[in-house]
């Protein structure tokens, strides 16, 4: 994956964000007859500004892409002519007010609740949750969980995908559940298995959180024979087609799919000799995999998945439900998945979590790459998670957030006056440490994974 195609998918999902959420301001001030001035996608001087409508409001994006704003008409911030007074935004109620400063954070909720309904609507095949044996000694074996297992229910709920899975255990093992599994056995049985996850830490969790726990995925045998291969990646940029079977990689055999993908995650940096066959031929390559951060690790990745057999798509489901249906998974999805984030931003205050779990735009940037180069239904799920999660923390009772300012017009209802200038300017400067702190430690966060992985 070159630098390129990172930085694209970076400004694309900043620019979808950022437009989200300024646009939930715009509508709302438009909606309560305020004037808006500026309609601004980025920080600083502007780059390209068109004036649209009657009023004449700009559209501007500007050279630092990190956030926008909307510019509204404000006694505040400059003369007012008398005729438009009404329609300044210091002289609406407070609940207009805090209106127009909510939608952006609803805009993004609303955003990540579109995604998911229509990614409920289409259905998309994914892997049934179906496990392969677990280590000895792990949570997984301890339960006596074994090969075969198919996951049916967590706690009464019903499962039918391992993504499904692998959420419910993340959220019980930050908390420390021993949750019930209701497991179906390979000989057609049913029974239930305790997990107990009281002494799982908060370490344990990163990464590949189900790996640290003995809960592995069952993949049938696959023949090492390349099904679709990513645009841009390392095994097109190596010549790697469709339809190739790999016979042996640095002269070692490789007999299952298996076999490739160890080899291949073993080497992120350096070149792999790969001897495939293709049409009755036997041809070398050489392919110099991707380094990408894994689980705390760095591994190599060539961007190509396995022919699948007609057999093992007994192990996929299509996850598919009507309108009704989508719109409520959708909602519930978005409410717990920012529910899982705010406690997870309490647990790190509290010192239960470690702060690695924080990232910046580094990372972010790295994540929009890999998900781009996946295709276009993890991209704007990545998207979706990214919107939620700006849409938390701008919620935040921080000044200088949305939050902040939610927080000054509660304190304006209780006094029945607005907060004295005085305590805003001592807000604005802690709100500013605050972030000042978060971004330093979510820039460290990022160095610290580009230096050690």
């Amino acid at each position: 994956m070159s630098l390129l195609h990172t930085v694209a998918a970076f400004v694309v999902a900043l620019g979808v964000l950022i437009v989200v959420h300024e646009y939930g301001h715009y509508l709302a001030a438009r909606l309560c007859n305020v004037r808006v001035l500026r309609f601004s996608i980025g920080f600083g001087r502007p780059l390209v500004l068109w004036r649209v409508g009657r009023e004449r409001t700009e559209w501007v994006v500007a050279a630092i892409p990190f956030g926008g704003y909307v510019k509204m008409l404000d006694e505040r911030e400059g003369p007012v002519a008398p005729e438009e007074v009404a329609r300044a935004f210091n002289r609406q109620s407070v609940g207009r007010r805090a209106l127009i400063v909510a939608a952006g954070p609803a805009f993004n909720f609303l955003f990540a609740i579109a995604v998911y309904t229509a990614l409920f609507l289409i259905g998309l095949p994914e892997a049934r949750p179906v496990l392969a044996e677990p280590p000895p000694g792990s949570a997984a074996s301890r339960a006596g969980l074994r090969a075969g297992d198919s996951v049916r229910a967590i706690d009464g709920e019903s499962i039918a995908t391992w993504q499904e899975m692998r959420w419910r255990l993340i959220q019980a093992a930050l908390a420390r559940e021993t949750p019930r599994l209701e497991v179906s056995r390979a000989d057609g049985t049913v029974e239930m298995r305790v997990l107990d996850l009281r002494e799982v830490r908060s370490e344990e969790v990163e990464g590949d959180a189900l790996e640290r726990l003995g809960l592995r995925l069952y993949r049938p045998p696959l023949a090492p024979v390349l099904g679709r291969i990513v645009a841009g990646s390392a095994a097109e940029r190596a010549g790697l087609r469709a339809g190739d079977r790999v016979l042996a990689i640095d002269d070692v055999p490789v007999t299952t799919w298996e076999d490739l993908v160890r080899a291949v995650r073993a080497q992120p940096i350096g070149t792999l000799e790969f001897r495939i066959e293709r049409e009755g031929a036997v041809h070398e390559l050489r392919v110099s995999p991707d380094s990408v951060a894994e689980g705390g690790v760095r591994i190599g990745r060539i961007g190509a998945a396995p022919r699948i057999e007609a057999d093992a798509e007994r192990f996929l489901v299509v996850v598919r439900h009507g309108p009704a249906e989508a719109l409520a998974r959708a909602v519930t999805k978005t409410w717990d998945i920012a529910l899982f984030s705010l406690k997870m931003l309490g647990r790190m205050l509290l010192g239960e979590v470690s702060w690695r779990h924080l990232s910046g735009p580094v990372t972010i940037a790295d994540y929009a790459g890999q998900s781009a180069q996946m295709g276009w239904v993890p991209y704007v799920t990545f998207l979706a998670l990214v919107s939620i999660g700006l849409g938390v923390l701008n919620l935040l009772p921080i000044p200088l957030l949305d939050g902040g300012h939610l927080m000054y017009y509660a304190a304006e209802i209780v006094k029945g006056s607005p907060v004295s200038e005085r305590s805003m300017e001592l807000g604005q400067r802690l709100g500013l440490a605050l972030l000042l702190v978060l971004m330093a430690f979510a820039f460290y966060n990022d160095l610290n994974r580009l230096i050690s992985g």
